[in-house]
C-alpha cells in the first residue's frame, strides 16, 4: 500500500509540483536570507516536509495534527514575514521585469536615449567630497521612479552640476542629511528619507548611509553611491551588494557602463 502510494506521489505532474514549490521556497528564503525571519521560515518547512511525509505514509491522526498546525502556521507567517512579502510583491510587480521584457524584445528597432548621462559630474563631485570628508548618499533612478521616495526630500529639478551636488551635502547646509535622487539626468530632489536594510550581515562598520543605500536597492532597481564621513571612501551599491573603497575611475567606468550604455529609451 505504501509503494503504491509512492508510485502515485511521484507522478510527472507531481514532480513538477515539487519542483516548483522547492523554487518559491528559495526565492522565499533569499529573501529572508540575513534576518531575523530566517530561522523562522527554516523550521516552518521542516515541519511542513515532515506533515508531508506522514502524509505520505498514511498516518492519520499524526497528519491531523501538523495540518491543524500548518493551517494556522501560514496565517501566522502572513504576519511575521509581512516586510518580506511586501518586498516579493513588490519585485514580482515591479516594472523591472516589464521594461526588461520590452527592452529584450524590441532592442533593435528601438532608438538609444536621447541624453547621455552626466556621470563626470557626479564623478567630480565625489572626487572632492571624499578629498574633504563630507558624507553623502546619492540614489540614480533605472525604470522604479521612486516617487514615493522623493516626495519624502525637497524637491528640484536641475540639471546634475558638481559644485550643486557638494553644496547640497556641505555639512552647515540644512539639505545634507538625508539622500540625493538623481532621475533622467536630473536632481529631482534632496534630503530624501530611505528604507533602512536590517540584514544582520551587513558589516557592523558600515553606517545608516550604508544601511540606507543598500535598504533603496534591495527594495527598486536604484543604483546608491556613497561618500563615507569618516574615511572619504567611495562606495557603490545595487541590488543589496555593496562594492566598497571604490577609486575615482571605477566609479567613472561603472557610471558609463550602466547608464550610458545602448539601451532603449524611457
Amino acid at each position: 500500500m505504501i509503494l503504491a502510494s509512492i508510485n502515485t506521489f511521484y507522478g510527472i505532474r507531481d514532480i513538477l509540483d515539487i519542483c516548483l514549490v522547492v523554487i518559491l521556497f528559495f526565492f522565499i528564503y533569499k529573501l529572508v536570507k540575513g534576518t531575523a525571519a530566517r530561522s523562522i521560515f527554516v523550521g516552518f518547512i521542516v515541519i511542513y516536509i515532515f506533515w508531508k511525509i506522514v502524509s505520505l505514509l498514511n498516518m492519520k491522526y499524526l497528519s491531523e495534527l501538523l495540518g491543524g498546525f500548518i493551517s494556522v502556521g501560514f496565517i501566522a507567517m502572513i504576519i511575521i514575514f509581512q516586510p518580506e512579502i511586501r518586498r516579493f510583491l513588490n519585485i514580482l510587480g515591479s516594472k523591472i521585469l516589464t521594461k526588461r521584457i520590452y527592452k529584450w524584445l524590441l532592442r533593435k528597432s528601438t532608438p538609444n536615449n536621447t541624453f547621455k548621462f552626466n556621470s563626470t559630474a557626479l564623478v567630480q563631485a565625489c572626487g572632492h567630497m571624499s578629498h574633504s570628508f563630507c558624507g553623502a548618499l546619492i540614489v540614480i533612478c533605472r525604470y522604479d521612479k521612486l516617487e514615493n521616495i522623493i516626495t519624502t526630500g525637497e524637491a528640484f529639478d536641475s540639471q546634475i552640476n558638481a559644485q550643486l551636488i557638494e553644496t547640497i551635502f556641505f555639512k552647515n547646509t540644512p539639505l545634507h542629511d538625508g539622500a540625493l535622487i538623481i532621475d533622467d539626468n536630473k536632481i529631482k530632489a534632496a534630503r530624501c528619507i530611505l528604507p533602512v536594510s536590517h540584514s544582520k550581515e551587513i558589516p557592523v562598520n558600515f553606517g545608516l548611509r550604508h544601511r540606507s543605500a543598500i535598504g533603496v536597492t534591495e527594495d527598486t532597481d536604484a543604483v546608491a553611491v556613497i561618500v563615507s564621513e569618516q574615511t572619504g571612501s567611495i562606495a557603490i551599491v545595487e541590488k543589496g551588494s555593496i562594492e566598497a573603497n571604490v577609486s575615482l575611475i571605477r566609479l567613472q567606468e561603472y557610471l558609463d557602463s550602466t547608464f550610458n550604455s545602448v539601451s532603449v529609451s524611457k
